[in-house]
């Protein structure tokens, strides 16, 4: 039972980090698109490039916290039976 549980957890996390890379490769090829088409002015591209990052981070961060907070719970739940 407790292989079990290591696998879940494993599978967790790889189909988190998987989410992370497509957010992350979506932003990318939206920065990308956005530079294309943007033929108003440097500052705007600047400015959506800066917004861009932030949204990633505070993707990664929520992303990290969801994935800790379920192995924690995985966790507790392999004590508790036990």
């Amino acid at each position: 039972m407790e292989q079990m549980n290591g696998d879940k957890a494993r599978v967790i996390v790889v189909v988190v980090a998987a989410a992370a890379a497509v957010v992350v490769v979506v932003v990318v090829v939206v920065e990308v698109v956005v530079v294309v088409v943007s033929t108003t002015g440097l500052v705007v591209v600047v400015v959506v490039v800066v917004v861009e990052v932030i949204v990633v981070v505070l993707v990664v961060v929520v992303i990290v916290v969801v994935a800790v907070v379920v192995v924690e719970v995985v966790a507790v739940v392999v004590v508790l039976e036990h």
